[in-house]
């Protein structure tokens, strides 16, 4: 045998594996090790299968790793990635035994930089909801007929345009005044609060819409500001948001009175239109005509009413005085009729009652003789009672096991209270208690004797 071949042949005993075995125990070693990991790269070479599964690169500037993620994840994503997109996957890492080729499963995708923004959106919202700005009982309604709808937005936004022609359109004579602030880049936030402020101290407006239109997150972040959110909550007026789209939501929506869809939809919601205000009082006219026609017709009849019923006062003052008289004979027959009646009845029960009455007499002297035999008798038993339980006492107190203590006997128990009768039941080494007249002492049993 040549050295080459002695290099080359496994060592007795070690254990030999195959390729799918190794690629398996790679496999679950990389999957121990990284768990469930965060991971942002670049898309690319992205493709969805027939089968729904989804395959990429995951690069960045400096390396790449191959991604799947498999159909059943794959169809809760918000948005399908593109090459070239930023993104941030929540991955499993792990190798494909098939080709031996390292990747990543990927659990959930979402666009680079939202995740951080929505974690921070997520945290700002509990917070306020906790300080009680989101409750119900805070929100206020808006008024039905308002004068004066105030705006806080950038003059040169498009929201604006959309909410003075729907406000045109619905109530021209409403009057808008704009409260002009930046609605997006650095420290706007801080300016969309001290336009709402500003708006809250001149009192100006009966209603005011904090508006911009529809973009990105980020576009938006200056509505999740903390100090908008206060600014919104402590404005002396009711205030409507209508920032983005329908499926976009601030921190702003949150804390207003009122959640528009879109500007144009805050508008709309903030006035009520002049044909209806006009409608509305036409029928108001109506109506108040028609209480009126009513309430005269009631009027009348009521007056016809009392037109029949009024007599001359002579007449009407004789009808009362025959009403008076007929009132006084029916009282007088009322009081003797009864009386009369009553009269009889008593005279009757008077002469029953003397036909019944029994004769005591005879009967009061037996009844004192018994009171008089019974309190003897009474006296008598409590007194023999007394004596037998007196003496029951004594003996009671012969039996008494203080007595027997003091006359210097003991009574002897083991540690549970059981009562020791024969030196048979007392163990050497063992602790006993032994009761005595005055007291108690525990002994150690050194030895015993019995009688022999």
């Amino acid at each position: 045998m040549t050295p080459d071949d002695s290099n080359d042949s496994a060592p007795t005993g070690a254990p030999v594996i195959t390729v799918s075995a190794l690629n398996q125990a790679v496999a679950r070693l990389l999957e121990r090790t990284f768990p469930l990991t965060w991971i942002s790269g670049e898309v690319s070479n992205f493709t969805k299968a027939a089968s729904g599964h989804w395959y990429f690169t995951l690069k960045d500037t400096g390396a790449q790793v191959r991604a799947v993620m498999f159909r059943g994840r794959a169809q809760y994503a918000d948005f399908i990635p593109r090459e070239g997109d930023k993104v941030e996957v929540r991955a499993l890492v792990t190798l494909y035994g098939a080709r031996g080729d390292y990747q990543i499963n990927v659990e959930g995708i979402r666009r680079a930089g939202v995740g951080s923004l929505f974690e921070a959106f997520q945290r700002l919202k509990e917070k306020l909801d906790a300080a009680g700005l989101f409750h119900a009982d805070r929100k206020r309604a808006l008024p039905m007929f308002p004068r004066t709808v105030g705006i806080v937005t950038s003059p040169q936004a498009a929201a604006l345009r959309d909410v003075l022609t729907a406000l045109k359109r619905r109530a021209p004579h409403v009057q808008v005044v704009l409260y002009p602030t930046p609605v997006q880049g650095q420290l706007a936030g801080e300016k969309i609060a001290a336009a709402i402020d500003t708006a809250s101290l001149r009192a100006d407006c009966d209603v005011l819409i904090v508006c911009r239109g529809g973009g990105s997150i980020e576009d938006l972040w200056s509505f999740n500001d903390e100090e908008v959110a206060y600014a919104v909550a402590n404005c002396r007026m009711p205030v409507i948001s209508g920032v983005g789209h329908e499926t976009d939501f601030t921190i702003c929506d949150f804390a207003a009175d009122l959640r528009a869809a879109t500007p144009t939809a805050a508008a709309e919601l903030a006035v009520t239109p002049r044909a209806d205000w006009i409608g509305s009082l036409k029928a108001d006219v109506i109506d108040i005509r028609r209480a009126m026609r009513r309430a005269v017709n009631d009027a009348e009849q009521t007056l016809d009413g009392y037109t029949r019923r009024l007599l001359n006062p002579s007449a009407q003052i004789e009808q009362q005085r025959h009403k008076l008289r007929a009132l006084a004979t029916a009282m007088t027959h009322a009081n003797r009729a009864p009386l009369s009646q009553a009269r009889h009845q008593l005279d009757r029960l008077s002469g029953r009652l003397g036909a019944r009455r029994p004769e005591v007499t005879a009967a009061r002297s037996v009844l004192t003789s018994l009171q008089h035999r019974a309190a003897i008798s009474i006296q008598t038993r409590v007194s023999q009672q007394r004596d037998a339980l007196t003496a029951l006492a004594s003996q009671l107190e012969l039996l008494n096991p203080q007595r027997t203590l003091e006359r210097g006997y003991a009574i002897v128990t083991d540690d549970k209270g059981v009562v020791m009768r024969a030196p048979s039941q007392l163990k050497p080494g063992s602790t006993v208690t032994v009761r005595l007249a005055e007291g108690s002492a525990q002994i150690d049993i050194d030895k015993v004797q019995t009688s022999q």
